[in-house]
């Protein structure tokens, strides 16, 4: 057997020069240059700004006596909450025994390109981790590219498209929306289309519905419901429960894909062993829902809405085109209208757009190259999470209940954001 041929000598190829995560490193670099005493806006990691429930907290801490291994697949007392939030929720029924708790979506996602054993379908521009995993594991990507006119969201004949050039071939296909990096999300009726095609191909597919709780109108709906038999509904208390830190994620399963279920346990029984007990305790307070929490989502998708209609206001009436935000804390602009001013500043590609963006102004965002976008096309993700979300969420518990923010409100309490959109504007126009 050859060097090349030996599976820890492959595995360390697949690993060998990946960088840092685009999102921690940008992360890393903004609290470096903070910390110097520069003025930087921080739109680059997609953390939430809210903070976790209190009723949750309070959970964390009744619980963190808690200290033995726990099922591998999950607590079964979170695994009833999981299974009762998605039929309160979605209408969708799965068993306790097909929900599979991990420490973080991400490390789920993980197993999953893991144990698969066919290709990984990846729309773009897509969240930065799902091809660098594939690398990992030494599975081939197949980039599905998506178009600005469609708002980046994948349409029913692009996927029947890929799917008709091999019909038999196994598939995994990553859906994420409310979607990151761009903030848009999908209509009953394309839901109801991808459904049909991924049923005609028997496709894997992969719902990443992590910010489906932040959809800006209150009423995502999950593709799961439309095609059962195939989807793995992933999500977790990151985002919508503002706990990134906590580690806890989510894989909903059908009767139909035990088998994927078990080989991913079987991974994970050898690897993590089982998440965390005190996070998975309080989880179930999470997931269980409840009056307190309702109002704290209610009340952060309206702030999330009103500011990211206000920076989408600013970015196109600086004839900058972006998608409206439908749905988590991300928009990704295309500054192509801007391309002849930006040679004059010695820019031709998204990742130097971003460094003199960050050099100049302060302001971090990340460039598409990082979401699987061509290096020349001169787009970017910014996440609008720069602002105390406690005190903004304090601030509107003493409005009325039907009180929408107004754009005075969001400059008092966002306006970080907003004045990072101004500069931006203002840079690229000078």
């Amino acid at each position: 057997m050859s060097e090349s041929d030996r599976p820890d000598i492959n595995l360390n190829l697949n690993v060998r020069g990946l960088p840092l995560s685009a999102t921690l490193a940008i992360n890393e670099l903004s609290n470096s240059l903070r910390q110097q005493g520069k003025r930087i806006y921080k739109l680059g990691l997609g953390q939430s700004p809210f903070p976790v429930p209190q009723s949750v907290v309070d959970e964390l801490k009744n619980n963190a006596h808690q200290k033995d291994y726990l099922p591998v697949r999950g607590l079964p007392a979170l695994q009833d909450a999981v299974c009762e939030y998605y039929q309160k929720s979605q209408g969708l029924t799965f068993q306790p025994k097909n929900i599979l708790i991990g420490p973080g979506s991400k490390e789920l996602m993980f197993l999953i390109q893991l144990v698969y054993y066919g290709d990984l379908v990846i729309p773009t521009p897509s969240w930065v981790s799902y091809a660098p995993q594939a690398h990992i594991v030494g599975h081939h990507v197949r980039w599905l590219n998506t178009l600005e006119e469609n708002d980046w969201l994948l349409m029913p004949e692009e996927l029947e498209n890929l799917c008709k050039e091999d019909p038999n071939k196994p598939r995994l296909i990553i859906l994420n929306y409310p979607n990151n990096p761009t903030g848009g999300t999908y209509t009953v009726d394309q839901l109801k289309h991808l459904a049909e095609v991924a049923r005609k191909y028997k496709v894997v597919m992969l719902s990443d519905e992590i910010y489906g709780e932040t959809n800006h109108k209150g009423d995502h709906v999950s593709i799961a419901k439309f095609y059962p038999e195939g989807t793995v509904v992933s999500s977790g208390l990151s985002k919508w429960c503002g706990a990134g830190g906590w580690r806890l994620g989510t894989f909903a399963f059908p009767e139909s894909l035990e088998w994927l279920l078990s080989s991913m346990a079987s991974v994970a029984s050898e690897t993590f062993t089982s998440t965390s007990a005190p996070i998975q305790y309080a989880a179930v307070r999470a997931f269980k829902l409840g009056i307190d929490i309702e109002r704290y989502l209610w009340n952060s998708r309206k702030i999330l809405r009103q500011l990211g209609g206000l920076m989408y206001k600013i970015l196109t009436q600086a004839d900058v085109c972006v998608a409206e935000p439908k749905g988590g804390f991300y928009m990704f602009p295309n500054f192509e209208n801007y391309r002849e001013i930006l040679k004059g500043k010695q820019i031709s590609n998204s990742e130097q757009l971003c460094q003199r963006l960050l050099n100049d102004i302060g302001v971090a965002i990340l460039p598409g190259t990082a979401f699987g976008r061509p290096l020349n096309e001169l787009t970017a993700r910014l996440s609008y999470v720069d602002f105390d979300g406690a005190k903004a969420l304090s601030a509107l518990e003493t409005k009325p209940k039907d009180y929408e923010p107004d754009e005075e409100f969001i400059r008092q309490y966002c306006g970080n954001n907003i004045e990072a959109m101004e500069k931006t504007v203002e840079w690229l126009k000078s």
